[in-house]
């Protein structure tokens, strides 16, 4: 069962993702997203250094660009990072997301699901992973995600093998 964590999400609502999902609930979990023209934090030599690492923006456009499918399968999707919500309101809007990104900034979401991270420059990140929900019951879980821009028509493919009846994707 997912854990009744409220967080902030980047529509200025605090959201509680166990209870969401009409009915599938997606959340794709990544470590970070950067902003154009910036380094990251500990360099970008460091950070692409990293398995999996990179990758984040291409993921969260191809769920943007998949968006209308997963809608249309009846998934309600949200991002999930460990940064602040201040700056994944920055990305949402440059990425002109249709959904939210959420804020599990003091990792208790992750923590509760015992999820992966890893630390980085600081800061403790959650590996990219993505998760499948419905009724606050965990159905599918999708790690590692590899390449990231490949997971959004990975849980498409999922989602409508529930819808037809057929056996469900694993990796």
């Amino acid at each position: 069962m997912l854990p009744s964590i409220v967080l902030r999400a980047t529509s200025g609502l605090m959201v509680d993702l166990s209870k969401e999902g009409r009915p599938w609930l997606v959340v794709y979990c990544y470590p970070r997203t950067g902003r154009p023209d910036e380094e990251p934090p500990g360099g970008a030599a460091a950070w692409n250094a990293i398995p999996g690492a990179r990758g984040c923006t291409p993921q969260s456009c191809a769920y943007r660009d998949h968006y209308g499918e997963l809608a249309a399968l009846g998934a309600t999707v949200y991002g999930l990072s460990t940064q602040d919500t201040e700056y994944q309101s920055e990305a949402a809007r440059r990425l002109h997301l249709p959904f939210p990104l959420v804020s599990d900034a003091r990792l208790d979401f992750a923590r509760a699901l015992r999820l992966p991270t890893f630390a980085f420059a600081g800061s403790e990140l959650i590996k990219r992973l993505t998760m499948i929900a419905r009724a606050g019951r965990m159905e599918e879980g999708l790690y590692p995600v590899f390449p990231s821009d490949a997971d959004a028509g990975r849980v498409v493919e999922w989602l409508r093998s529930r819808s037809s009846g057929r056996a469900g994707l694993r990796r």
